[in-house]
This record gives structure tokens, C-alpha cells and sequence, in this order.
């Protein structure tokens, strides 16, 4: 047997101060659905829907448009606009919880697609909070060396689980993907996370089995939400050393505008711009975070290297937020 004093140390590599988003990418697919088409085929109307939950038009994936589609289109932008090849990509990380499939994952037949060669790659399920869970586990694997630049996708296809004559989810969930090129920084750019899960209330939306569909239990959510988030955003902040009047942008998770702006207020973000890409695309789970980003980039609305709070929450019952700053 060996003694303690005879073991070999392991050799770890030298860890980064920090890591920062590189770069942002997007997709959307072509087909819009209007709350008018939708009062079609259910009971509802426009004022209805957008008094609920603020939404005006969702974008749905066609029949063959898959998950894997949806991430190379946004894990291409990501890479194009980061300026880095596919080959200096490691690690490949999916936020989903809408694969129509146990498996193979998204990741990796989404990284060959984009011609990068064997590197890690996972999906990863937190539903709606997935890509702020996705992007602190780059974060953590960049500044601990796993990995020297990671691409992280959030991609949802919700519009295959839901009941299009069920108004009560038909109305809100919504197809795309978004995406972020994590790199080290001897400056920090990527604040600590803050995160954690209800798992007693996570029945409150589910999928029963694989034949079945969305279901969510909407008032309690609502509640949840409104009074449940805000803690959590201004912990993060606070563990950022960024105070709320500080940041340029709140970028919560696109669930419902009328949570949005209840936590917005509560977080007391007096100079931040807001978020409010539900109204054109609906929530789209893992991926509206990184896509109302990156709307809010391509608009102009922020400036690079500004604080931006990212905050997820939803199925789970999981929550996740983080002080990022805008690449």
C-alpha cells in the first residue's frame, strides 16, 4: 500500500482570473404566428392575450426543423461574429428541455455541423432558467482550465409539446435559439451565479410523458415568480459588487411581461433598459435569454463592456442569475 507521503501530486492547469461572453448569436424561425391566427383555432383574441401575458406574435419552427437546425444557425452567428475558428471551440454546451428525442444530444451532432472537431459536448436541462445554468458551467469550466472557449446554446422547439387547442400554454411558448462564445479574461465578465431550484413545487409545469403535452399550473407560477425572483437578481448583483442603479440592461427570462416588470421594479434598476423581447417572440424557454440579448445588442439599446443582469427562472421549479458584462 502507499503512504500518504509516497502519492504523486496531480498536475491541474493554471486557472484564468475570469471569463467573459465573446459574442452573440441568434435565430428565429420564419414562420410567424399572430395572437389573430391563434384566435382561430382557440378561444381568445388579441387584448386578451397581451393583457395576460404581453405578447403580440410568436415565431414557430416548421415540422422539419429541428433542435440541432435551430443551434447551428445560432451556435454559427455566435462563432462568426467571435472571430475565433470552429477548432478553438472545446466545449459545446445545449440548454434545452424540448428534444424530441432521449438521445443522441444536441450538442454534439451541433457542434460537427459546425465543423468542431470532437470537443466535450452536453446538453444541459434546466428548462427556462437552462442558459444562465449553462453559462455559469462555462464560466466555471474556463476558469478552472476544463476548457479554453466554450460555445453555449440555449434551444428550444416547445411548439412540438404544446396543445394548440390548450389557450392557456398555445398562446406563450415559442420556438428559437441563442447563443454565446465564453472565453477567459484576466478581467472578469461573467459574475458569480446565484442559483437554486423549488423542486417541492416543480409539478407546477411538467410534461407527463412522452405523450403528452406542456401543462402549467399559471397563477402559482405567477406568484412564485413575483415575489421568489428579485432576491435572487439582487444577490447577484450584490456578489457582482455591481449595484442595481449600476446596471445597463435586465435581461430576465421572457416568460410573461407582467413578471418582467414586477421583477424590473423590485430589483430597483432605475437606469437599466428592460427586456421585453416577448412581445415578439414569445417565451422561448432556455433560449430567450440569450435572444432577447442579443435583439437588445443588434438594436443598439446597450453598450459593450456595460453591466447587463441576466435572470432565469421556471421549470423546476430552477432559478439563475448573473452579472454579465455586455460583449
Amino acid at each position: 500500500m502507499t503512504s500518504s507521503s509516497q502519492r504523486t501530486p496531480l498536475r491541474v492547469p493554471n486557472v484564468t482570473a475570469g471569463a467573459r461572453i465573446l459574442a452573440l448569436g441568434d435565430y428565429q424561425p420564419a414562420k410567424v404566428v399572430t395572437n389573430d391566427d391563434l384566435a382561430k383555432t382557440v378561444d381568445t383574441n388579441d387584448e386578451w392575450i397581451r393583457t395576460r401575458v404581453g405578447i403580440r406574435e410568436r415565431r414557430i419552427a416548421e415540422p422539419d426543423e429541428t433542435l440541432v437546425d435551430m443551434s447551428v444557425h445560432a451556435g454559427g452567428k455566435a462563432l462568426a461574429a467571435s472571430g475565433l475558428a470552429p477548432e478553438d471551440i472545446d466545449l459545446v454546451i445545449v440548454a434545452t428541455a424540448s428534444h424530441d428525442v432521449p438521445m443522441p444530444n444536441v450538442s454534439a451532432p451541433t457542434a460537427y455541423r459546425l465543423g468542431i472537431n470532437a470537443p466535450g459536448a452536453f446538453d444541459l436541462n434546466a428548462a427556462c432558467s437552462g442558459f444562465c445554468y449553462a453559462l455559469a458551467t462555462a464560466s466555471a469550466a474556463v476558469r478552472g482550465g476544463g476548457a479554453r472557449n466554450v460555445l453555449v446554446i440555449g434551444a428550444e422547439k416547445t411548439s412540438q409539446w404544446i396543445d394548440w387547442t390548450d389557450r392557456s400554454t398555445c398562446i406563450i411558448f415559442a420556438d428559437g435559439a441563442g447563443a454565446a462564445v465564453v472565453t477567459g479574461s484576466d478581467e472578469p465578465g461573467i459574475g458569480p451565479v446565484v442559483w437554486g431550484s423549488a423542486g417541492d413545487s416543480s409539478h407546477m409545469i411538467s410534461i407527463a410523458d412522452r405523450s403528452s403535452f406542456i401543462t402549467q399550473e399559471g397563477q402559482a407560477v405567477f406568484r412564485w415568480a413575483t415575489t421568489a425572483i428579485a432576491p435572487v437578481a439582487l444577490e447577484a448583483c450584490e456578489r457582482a459588487g455591481i449595484a442595481p442603479e449600476q446596471l445597463a440592461a435586465i435581461v430576465p427570462h421572457q416568460a410573461n411581461l407582467r413578471i418582467i416588470d414586477s421583477i424590473a421594479r423590485k430589483v430597483g434598476a432605475t437606469n437599466a433598459v428592460v427586456a421585453d423581447d416577448i412581445v415578439t417572440s414569445g417565451n422561448t424557454m432556455a433560449a430567450s435569454i440569450p435572444l432577447a440579448l442579443a435583439h437588445m445588442i443588434e438594436r443598439g439599446d446597450v453598450q459593450s463592456g456595460a453591466p447587463a443582469l441576466l435572470i432565469g427562472f421556471g421549470a423546476g421549479l430552477a432559478y439563475a442569475a448573473q452579472v454579465i458584462q455586455i460583449p
